[in-house]
């Protein structure tokens, strides 16, 4: 059996950017597939799929969606229905029927609102020259909102001041209860009013979100557990390990798990294989460490879906590193195998052992590694190429 015939987990070796969309994508339309589950991370993903001369950036909507396969989004998601329906508009637009229908959430996942997205902004434009390269879309404020039951005003939970008096966290589920989501919102925006206040009031959200609940399928329960054993799994990580909210360089991290762990919790006992995405080199979109960043590399390969964010920063780049490839890989528990892309890049150069060496093989230096089980040129799924690695977990 190959390795990448049953459950496979895709994680970013990176800070983020490697091209886990396109190995997704890659994965999906090479074998049959029963959903995409998306195990971390929120609207801040962006995963960019080309196929046939279509064009997507996938944010919450799993990047296997051009070939036809459902999205789960689990209980470790922060979903944003607003952001989310822009987005299943946008895959109308490139031809994907009734998107929604596609798709089915957890109903413990948190839901990111316009309050979280609006402090988390405020906070990142008050750090200045300081910043940690947020994106702005309200992940880490989601996340810590929700560590706050019991908290009191003035004092610090995980760095940042309790400026008020903090109620329940509100999650998709809530969405079909309007008297119980009220109430979470209520005590939202009462808790970020010194900070923060959006444009939408707390009935128009109650009655967009219960909207939201009407369009989508809100599952309770195993639902992962349940699709794991109608068939195979493709589990979609965001950002990259270089960023974990655990392993990564604090504070430029993100407030998630970006690791295998959550996919390995989600399918309890069940085999799988854990598929380390990479580029030939190396990038960071923001602020935050960048030892080996090259302004020469920056300048020769340039990016087409990639730019300068208003909260996240500019893009950067600069030559593979080993140490931080070795570290991101020991921070997964390992990988089974690796994901390559930009093999079209050329002229490449690795940091290894202090120095920078030519690297004119690229694929053979991975290899050397570990198994490649995936290789590709950048976002087009006609430049992948998925293998047939031979397993030893489903032998």
């Amino acid at each position: 059996m190959s390795l990448l015939d049953g459950h496979v987990v895709v994680v970013g070796l990176g800070f983020g950017d490697e091209g886990k969309g396109a190995v997704v994508d890659a994965l999906c339309a090479a074998r049959p597939t029963t959903a995409v589950v998306r195990f971390n991370g929120g609207a801040q993903a962006a995963h960019n799929v080309v196929v046939d001369g279509r064009h997507h950036t996938f944010s919450q909507f799993g990047a296997g969606t051009f070939a036809g396969v459902p999205t789960h989004l689990s209980r470790f998601v922060l979903v944003e229905p607003f952001a989310l329906a822009a987005e299943a508009r946008r895959l109308e637009g490139v031809g994907v029927r009734n998107p929604l229908s596609l798709l089915s959430v957890d109903g413990r996942a948190l839901l990111t609102t316009p309050f979280h997205i609006h402090a988390n902004r405020a906070r990142e434009e008050a750090r200045g020259v300081d910043r940690h390269g947020s994106c702005g879309k309200g992940i880490g404020e989601t996340v810590w909102y929700s560590l706050l039951p019991g908290a009191v005003p003035g004092q610090v939970v995980e760095n940042q001041e309790v400026i008020g008096t903090p109620g329940e966290a509100p999650t998709v589920a809530d969405c079909a209860r309007p008297s119980v989501l009220r109430r979470k919102l209520d005590a939202l925006a009462r808790f970020y009013a010194p900070l923060a206040t959006p444009s939408h009031s707390v009935d128009e959200l109650v009655a967009l979100y219960r909207d939201f609940a009407g369009a989508v399928r809100i599952t309770a329960r195993d639902e992962t557990g349940r699709l794991a054993d109608a068939g195979r799994l493709v589990f979609e990580g965001a950002q990259g390990v270089l960023l974990d909210q655990h392993h990564g360089f604090h504070p430029h991290t993100t407030w998630s798990t970006t690791t295998p762990h959550n996919a390995r919790a989600l399918l309890g006992a069940r085999p799988h294989a854990v598929l380390g995405v990479t580029r030939t080199y190396l990038t960071r979109h923001g602020a935050g460490p960048l030892p080996s960043e090259s302004a020469a590399v920056l300048a020769r390969f340039p990016e087409v879906h990639n730019e300068t964010g208003e909260f996240q920063g500019a893009w950067r780049a600069g030559h593979l590193d080993e140490a931080l490839l070795d570290y991101a890989i020991a921070a997964c528990d390992g990988v089974d195998a690796l994901a390559v892309t930009h093999l079209d890049a050329t002229g490449l150069r690795v940091v290894s052992g202090g120095d920078t060496v030519d690297l004119p093989d690229p694929l053979a230096w991975f290899r050397a590694r570990k198994p490649v089980a995936v290789a590709g040129y950048g976002p087009d799924r006609a430049g992948y190429r998925v293998g047939e690695a031979r397993s030893t977990i489903y032998a």
